[in-house]
C-alpha cells in the first residue's frame, strides 16, 4: 500500500471513531452541536471518495497484452527444465474472488509488467463448466475450488501455492527475481 493511501486510511479511520465517538456523547446527552457530527461525516465521505480514486486501478489494456496458455501440467516439468517460470491462475467466471484478484492483482501494471518477462509463461484453467482435468489437477494439492494460483520455478519446482485471495506482494514474492 503506498504511503498516501496508508495516511488516507488512518485519517478515514480517525474520522469515523471520532464521529462514533461524538455520536455516542450526545446519545447519553452531552451537547455535541449536530454540525459537527454532519461535517465529520463529510470529510469522511470526502477522505473515502478521494482515496477511492488514489487507489492504483487495473488496466486492462496492459493485461490484454499477456499471452496465457491453457492449462496443461505435463508441459510444466519440460518449461522448467528450460529454466522457464510457470504461473497457473484457474478461476471460473461465477467466482467474484477470483473477479477481484484480477482486479486488484492480475491487472495491476506493476504485475503486469512482471508476467510479460520473457522468462515466464502464462497457464490458465478455466472451471466456468466442470472439467474432469482440470479437477483431477487440483486434487493433487488438496485444492477443490477457485481460485487457485501456484508459481513453479527452479526455487520451487514442485509449485508454490499462493493465498486464495491474492495480493501484489504474495505475487511477486513468489516470482524469482528477474535475471
Amino acid at each position: 500500500m503506498n504511503s498516501i493511501l496508508l495516511v488516507s486510511a488512518l485519517t478515514l479511520g480517525l474520522l469515523l471513531s471520532l464521529l462514533l465517538w461524538l455520536s455516542y456523547k450526545k446519545a447519553r446527552g452531552n451537547q455535541i452541536p449536530t454540525l459537527v457530527l454532519v461535517l465529520l461525516l463529510v470529510f469522511a465521505t470526502i477522505n473515502g471518495v478521494i482515496s477511492y480514486f488514489i487507489y492504483p486501478k487495473a488496466d486492462a489494456n496492459a493485461y490484454k497484452q499477456l499471452v496465457w496458455q491453457s492449462l496443461r501440467p505435463n508441459a510444466i516439468p519440460g518449461q522448467l527444465a528450460q529454466g522457464k517460470t510457470v504461473f497457473v491462475d484457474v478461476s471460473a467466471d461465477w467466482c467474484n474472488i477470483c473477479k477481484a484478484n484480477k482486479d486488484r492483482v492480475l491487472h495491476q501494471a506493476l504485475v503486469v509488467e512482471r508476467l510479460k518477462d520473457k522468462d515466464m509463461v502464462l497457464m490458465r484453467g478455466d472451471l466456468t463448466q466442470s472439467d474432469a482435468r482440470i479437477e483431477a489437477y487440483l486434487a493433487r494439492y488438496q485444492a477443490y475450488g477457485v481460485p487457485f494460483n501456484i508459481v513453479y520455478s527452479q526455487a520451487h519446482p514442485n509449485g508454490l501455492v499462493l493465498p486464495r485471495v491474492l495480493s501484489i506482494e504474495d505475487l511477486l514474492t513468489a516470482l524469482p527475481p528477474r535475471g
